[in-house]
């Protein structure tokens, strides 16, 4: 297997076109690198924690339809799928509300991680708000330290929502800290960069956790890379129109990693300026693409129509 993401599915409950109607969409940032990754031709599987009901069957639906193999034990019966009832302004701005049934645990547990699969992957991906609650921390640190025992890559996206940190960014800086030893692709916003203490702190954190290199995206501005020394700037491909920005940034990174996973041999020491920036093109355009769609699974372009793009752009 090519990639493996470990983390949180939801339900988006989106307004349909009849007032009062909602549309079922399935969400959650790591299904969506790993649908990405897996329109893009690679092999992935996400490790996720499904309730045995309605919502997490269509989960299950969701991920099997697009090519994504869950690896986590059969649906849980104790758990419960995460629902967000998602009202939308005129502007496109989403405003969500999260619905969990009462002492339920959807997140992962070790338990879930099954090593074998870390075994027989290349690179394992997580998110910050998988370390934010429950025994996800746990799981999401094992995850990705086994990964790095193992010689795998590991790619990791500093994200931060009030909800899952319940309004305490230090909490999520300190935790963000104990997990960065174990990364080689780390991922943050221009939002996010307190949360590794500023950008004046990135090449000490590289140099200190061997980090091979750190992405920063600035929206339709593109990305700046952080690599050997130097930092460099792909600018990003603006959109014609813009329908909804939800999972923007995952079709960045799954277009990135899986660019950087079909040039990038099999070792991250083989890194390279021009495959990070050629990986870095590709996401731009996926992320340009995908908010000129409606719904985060939905507008994850394949590789197909990514590299129309580059060819029309070159």
């Amino acid at each position: 297997m090519d990639i493996i993401t470990l983390g949180e599915m939801v339900i988006d409950f989106i307004p349909g076109r009849e007032e009062g109607s909602y549309v079922r969409n399935a969400g959650g940032a790591p299904a969506n690198v790993a649908i990405a990754a897996s329109r893009n031709g690679l092999e992935s599987g996400i490790f996720c924690k499904l309730g045995d009901d309605d919502f997490g069957r269509f989960l299950l639906r969701t991920l099997e339809d697009n090519g994504v193999k869950p690896l986590s034990p059969e649906l849980c019966r104790e758990a419960v799928t995460t629902m967000a009832f998602v009202s939308l302004t005129q502007e496109g701005e989403r405003s969500f509300t999260f619905a969990r049934k009462p002492g339920a645990d959807m997140f992962l547990d070790v338990k879930d991680i099954r090593r074998e699969y870390l075994e027989h992957c290349r690179l394992v991906h997580g998110g910050s708000c998988s370390l934010s609650k429950g025994p996800a921390r746990e799981a999401t640190v094992y995850a990705l330290k086994t990964a790095g025992e193992l010689g795998k890559m590991v790619s990791f996206d500093v994200n931060y929502r009030n909800l899952m940190w319940d309004d305490d960014r230090e909490a999520a800086a300190e935790m963000i800290g104990k997990i960065l030893p174990f990364v080689d692709l780390l991922k943050i916003s221009e939002e996010e960069e307190d949360l590794i203490g500023g950008r004046e702190n990135i090449p000490r954190l590289m140099e200190e956790n061997h980090i091979s290199a750190v992405i920063e995206t600035l929206g339709s501005e593109g990305a700046e890379c952080f690599f050997k020394g130097e930092t460099f700037l792909v600018k990003g491909i603006r959109a014609e129109h813009i329908v909804d920005t939800t999972g923007a940034g995952d079709a960045f990174w799954g277009g990135f990693l899986s660019r950087l996973m079909i040039r990038e041999a099999d070792r991250p020491e083989r890194l390279t300026r021009e495959i990070l920036e050629d990986a870095m093109k590709y996401g731009n355009v996926s992320g340009s693409l995908c908010v000129q769609a409606k719904g985060a699974i939905a507008s994850l372009p394949t590789r197909k129509q990514i590299e129309k793009s580059l060819e029309e752009l070159s």
